[in-house]
């Protein structure tokens, strides 16, 4: 694969005179902070101020990690303005860290609201950070988008109404029939040893919702899930589940825990001689720091992949390639691609198409619709926020994937089994996590 160019530098400089312009000003903690520039105030007339909220540190900082380079691209592709209500409008991005926090999550959002005033928030990484920032601007009607959140924890999470949903919030990702659709196909090629299924699976909103949507589909298709029991993130003791998938000579595992969680489990289960013949994960392994930290014991670990360089889509706002848009982060960042770098950029992507389709793009109803009504063909595929499976959420279709060592960095995803999105390209075929 090329190396495409990177995106111009930010230095003090730019940032000032950006600033200063008032155009694409960046609000960025870590880079701001540094040039002696603060976020916040009431934008200019000609200025469209968004606040993206993330896990910048904390137990779910992997989530977080292009989260700078995005919001850098994104200003510099903005930096001339874009046409909307009629006249040309500058943006400016305000970032937010959640600090893993779904509590911050609320408190930073109303910043952003009260503070900040801005026009429409974007908000990334779990239901810990999706629904709170979410049920912020739905309770003070400012438009959001989210992502990285299965859409049942989303929504029911909320205590969405079936057939309604809310008036200012949209989601883009996937549920429990996704999964399936990623997780089963992988199961039955792999010839595992019956259908028992060790599921771990914590006390929280995103497990919860695997355990009452993915567990039944599950039995559905004929596989028994074996849960291991509820338990509290953080948690730092697994051989009671250990135990049990081991009683019950699972061969199939799966997952939904915090990613610490996960590296302390796997190591144990390695310990205590558990070693299911695939491992089917989520939540968990989606980056390359969780694959780097777990060394040789990642190998074959398999997991949802929803983008990749690998995947055939294109930029709304300059045509980049997933490829590039990859490509361009390892040279800025000098490190590996992560799956949250597809769908940050697209959060930006639609927050942008919303204020061009909307008659006055600080309408916040109006804005509001738009994005409810939202068709849009970016960097994370084809996404129809009118087709549900409820009002205003977009569904997108993951492939597997397994880690497998890399030739540039030390781990890298392999896509073994398209089933659910044969537009995506394998790289190699289906092995045992262990043999």
């Amino acid at each position: 694969m090329g190396t495409s160019s990177s995106p111009t530098p930010f230095t003090r400089r730019t940032v000032l005179r950006t600033a200063g312009a008032g155009a694409g000003a960046l609000a960025l903690a870590d880079l701001l902070a540094a040039c002696g520039i603060k976020g916040g105030g009431a934008a200019s007339g000609d200025t469209l101020k968004i606040g993206f909220v993330s896990p910048q540190t904390g137990a779910l900082a992997s989530f977080a990690s292009s989260d700078s380079f995005v919001v850098k691209t994104i200003s510099a592709l903005t930096s001339k303005g874009f046409t909307a209500g009629g006249s040309t409008k500058q943006l400016q991005i305000v970032v937010k860290d959640t600090q893993s926090s779904p509590t911050r999550a609320s408190d930073v959002t109303r910043q952003l609201i009260t503070q900040d005033k801005v026009d429409l928030v974007v908000a990334s990484g779990t239901p810990d950070t999706t629904n709170p920032v979410a049920d912020a601007c739905e309770a003070a009607g400012i438009p959001n988008i989210t992502t990285i959140a299965p859409w049942e924890a989303w929504f029911f999470g909320r205590n969405g109404k079936d057939g309604v949903g809310f008036e200012y919030s949209t989601l883009f990702f996937f549920g429990m029939q996704q999964f399936g659709e990623c997780f089963f196909p992988m199961w039955e090629k792999v010839g595992a040893d019956g259908k028992d299924v060790a599921c771990l699976w914590p006390d929280d909103t995103d497990a919860n919702a695997f355990r009452n949507g993915l567990g039944p589909a599950m039995k559905k298709d004929g596989y028994t899930p074996i849960d291991g029991g509820k338990y509290n993130d953080g948690a730092s003791d697994f051989t009671g589940q250990i135990a049990k998938f081991t009683a019950a000579k699972a061969d199939l595992f799966t997952c939904t825990p915090i990613p610490p969680d996960f590296q302390t489990y796997w190591k144990q289960a390695a310990q205590q001689g558990f070693r299911p013949k695939l491992a089917t994960v989520a939540k968990v392994m989606l980056f390359p720091s969780e694959a780097e930290a777990l060394g040789t014991l990642s190998n074959n670990i398999a997991t949802d992949i929803w983008w990749s360089p690998g995947h055939p889509y294109r930029s709304t706002l300059d045509g980049s390639s997933a490829a590039k848009l990859a490509d361009a982060f390892a040279a800025s960042a000098g490190k590996q691609w992560t799956q949250a770098l597809g769908s940050v950029y697209s959060l930006f992507e639609i927050a942008i198409e919303a204020f061009k389709q909307a008659s006055d793009p600080r309408d916040r109803k109006d804005v509001a619709d738009k994005l409810k009504k939202m068709s849009i063909t970016g960097m994370s595929g084809p996404l129809d926020f009118t087709k549900g499976p409820q009002p205003g959420v977009a569904i997108q279709h993951p492939v597997g994937g397994q880690w497998r060592p890399g030739k540039t960095f030390p781990w890298d995803i392999t896509i073994v089994d398209n089933s659910a999105n044969t537009a995506v390209p394998l790289q190699g075929d289906l092995q045992p996590t262990f043999a």
